[in-house]
């Protein structure tokens, strides 16, 4: 069985209090270091407009490229290097949607049999409802990173989040939803009592909303402990991959959380994505 990421490549110019650095980024790219040590059965469908980006994933032969016009650039500027909770984004805004079409032409021309879906867009354009409609036809768990498409442009090229109707149908296709607080306060006035929803909090730990037998249930994880923090953009992404790949080993949502949370820690110690 193959767990499947999809979601765009991006080049991130990361600023942290005066260093600047270049690298590849992208929830699917930050995901694809957690299954390979974790699910190793997995792939990752990405979008970008450079091939050579996908030499940067842990293992190449699990990646298929949807070679498009553009690639997402994005800006993640932490002000304070002490405060790594705290962050500034901005993006290029790249409208290149993951189509119907793109992903037939994977899924029909290779006889695989599909464990899960990850989606992880990087803007409201990314994954067009008839996308998400299409992977729901394979009747397997959808995961998604909520982020994306509560992502609209405000001034010059900086990041909003807001809230769109169309959301609701797009969701619908969904199992767990992840979001980090700031995301949540945008969809907190919705319906959303029927899905598993992770939300993260930085160094302030996590929490996971459920519906257990017609009522709902909160259970909150606390942060693992980080003395030497280098690099805290793709943690929310790690802990994503860490929470879906013990749920996906039938572990409990406590425990899957408790990993996760572990996870993400020792990702923060490391420049780029979570390695051994």
């Amino acid at each position: 069985m193959t767990l499947v990421l999809i979601g765009p490549l991006c080049e991130d110019l990361i600023i942290i209090g005066d260093e600047e650095s270049s690298k590849v980024g992208g929830a699917s790219y930050f995901q694809s270091f957690v299954y390979e040590e974790f699910y190793d059965d997995y792939l990752a469908i990405v979008n970008a407009s450079n091939p050579d980006l996908i030499d940067a994933f842990p293992d190449r032969s699990k990646v298929r490229l949807l070679l498009k016009d553009d690639t997402h650039h994005f800006i993640n500027e932490y002000p304070n290097k002490d405060d790594l909770d705290i962050r500034r984004q901005s993006t290029n805004f790249a409208d290149i949607p993951i189509l119907k079409d793109d992903l037939k032409a994977i899924f029909e021309g290779d006889d695989m049999d599909v464990d899960a879906f990850v989606l992880n867009p990087l803007n409201s354009n990314d994954f067009p409802q008839e996308t998400i409609e299409y992977l729901s036809g394979f009747n397997v768990p959808v995961f998604i990173s909520l982020q994306g498409f509560l992502r609209f442009k405000g001034e010059g090229n900086s990041l909003v989040l807001g809230y769109d109707e169309k959301l609701d149908s797009v969701i619908s296709f969904s199992d767990v939803l992840f979001m980090d607080e700031d995301e949540f306060t945008v969809i907190s006035g919705s319906d959303f009592h029927d899905f598993e929803l992770v939300i993260t909090n930085g160094s302030k730990g996590s929490r996971i909303l459920f519906n257990s037998e017609g009522k709902e249930e909160e259970i909150c994880i606390d942060a693992v402990k980080c003395e030497d923090i280098i690099d805290s953009t793709g943690c929310g992404d790690t802990y994503m991959a860490s929470y879906i790949s013990h749920r996906l080993k039938g572990k409990s949502i406590r425990e899957s959380a408790d990993f996760a949370s572990l996870i993400s820690s020792l990702k923060l110690k490391t420049s780029g994505p979570y390695r051994k």
